[in-house]
């Protein structure tokens, strides 16, 4: 029996959970190699940033940003016997757990609250307001969204889910971009940076994803 040829969705599916794992061994070897710069004890070898700064604003942000990905996740899972999108769904909800984990383990080795008492992205120069929708910060579902997603089956399910997750990939990429940028912790630096290339390969691959679906972004 011929085997079938993978599609180009498994291809690309290949080639991200590559870029994925790259990203986590790079981590894994920072964690190793340069404990102060990737983990939460070696994170506190540094001067601790203060309540107000980039790298706690943006761990405080991103744990939330990354909360939603994974609830996102878990439903389309259930929905679809897409072994791709599951398969995506998948490394989704590890990959954002764990760094969702390293970012609240930074703020409380730095003795710094999980959560801000002003409002989301001043870290970033200017603040959002949570609508009323139930959507937290640019990029994120609202609860409409979540319901539809919840409500939706198989192809439909998977069409609903690409989309929600480019958009929320895409502000997450954005909120990353600028803490590589403006963060003092290596920690937070090397984190971010590595958000950035994986959440930028798996908005690529989605695209195709829905290309294959007969769906736009």
């Amino acid at each position: 029996m011929t085997a079938l040829a993978p599609t180009r969705s498994t291809r690309r599916l290949v080639l991200a959970g590559a870029s994925v794992l790259l990203v986590a061994l790079g981590l894994v070897a920072l964690m190793v190699v340069r404990p102060s710069a990737a983990s939460p004890s070696g994170a506190s070898s540094q001067s601790a940033p203060a309540e107000d700064s980039v790298d706690a604003g943006f761990a405080r942000d991103m744990a939330i940003h990354h909360q939603q990905a994974v609830e996102m996740s878990f439903i389309v899972r259930d929905r679809t016997d897409d072994e791709d999108v599951r398969r995506l769904a998948y490394d989704i909800i590890n990959t954002q757990a764990n760094q969702r984990g390293m970012m609240l383990g930074w703020l409380e080795m730095w003795g710094l609250p999980k959560s801000a008492a002003g409002p989301p992205m001043k870290w970033m120069g200017h603040t959002f307001t949570p609508t009323d929708d139930g959507s937290l910060m640019p990029g994120m579902a609202t609860d409409a969204e979540l319901a539809a997603l919840t409500a939706a089956k198989d192809e439909k399910a998977e069409v609903l889910f690409l989309r929600l997750m480019t958009v929320h990939h895409r502000a997450g990429a954005d909120m990353a971009q600028a803490a590589a940028g403006a963060a003092k912790t290596d920690a937070i630096r090397n984190l971010a940076e590595g958000m950035v290339r994986g959440q930028q390969s798996e908005i690529g691959l989605m695209a195709d994803m829905l290309k294959d679906r007969g769906a736009k972004p």
